[in-house]
């Protein structure tokens, strides 16, 4: 059985081939920022992820199989390192515990103002909850790359991501409108699920 382009383009890049390596930047490259700075929205740590995208890509390889097709393999690799980096963004952030006067004296915000504790218990909590559902939707992401489930991995970002309205969704994925419903349906569910377990 002949091999694919994706397959020759890997045996060439096993076989240490410069210009394979190249080749395949220039073809993953563009899509795989694309699908990182939707989500980042910043270019330079967008970048950064793609980059360790394919470092991830080259360590990985020895482990790769055949069978999965490449595309889902190295979409699968940027999303693990897309949560990381919105993992890492997310335990940078800080509110300060003290409020600091003119003359550099520290005291607790007076009036109203909630406590710093509260806030920070509040703040943890939200972040708790970003972070496990970063994490589910990034799991389920990778599902889907791996089983090719492409239909529901467009129809999540077009809803969720870009927001568009079920049926424009539908006439752009040439799916019925119910189609979208029930992606839109199980995606919100599984994401429900994983923040009861908070």
């Amino acid at each position: 059985m002949p091999l694919n382009p994706d397959q020759l383009l890997l045996e060439r890049i096993r076989a240490g081939h410069s210009d394979a390596w190249e080749q395949f930047i220039a073809r993953y490259e563009g899509r795989l920022l694309a699908f990182v700075q939707v989500r980042l929205h910043d270019s330079g740590r967008s970048e950064d992820v793609v980059q360790e995208t394919f470092v991830g890509f080259l360590t990985s390889l020895p482990n790769y199989d055949p069978s999965t097709p490449l595309e889902a393999f190295l979409f699968s690799i940027a999303a693990h390192k897309l949560t990381d980096a919105l993992r890492r963004a997310g335990r940078r952030q800080t509110l300060p515990i003290l409020i600091t006067d003119k003359a550099g004296n520290e005291s607790e915000p007076a009036g109203p103002a909630r406590r710093a504790s509260s806030l920070y218990r509040s703040q943890d909590s939200r972040i708790a909850e970003r972070e496990i559902l970063k994490r589910k939707l990034a799991e389920l992401i990778s599902q889907w790359l791996v089983t090719g489930d492409f239909e529901r991995l467009k129809c999540a970002e077009l809803l969720f991501v870009l927001g568009r309205p079920n049926k424009t969704v539908a006439e752009q994925l040439n799916i019925s409108e119910q189609d979208v419903a029930n992606h839109k349906a199980f995606i919100v569910g599984k994401l429900k699920d994983a923040a009861r377990t908070l």
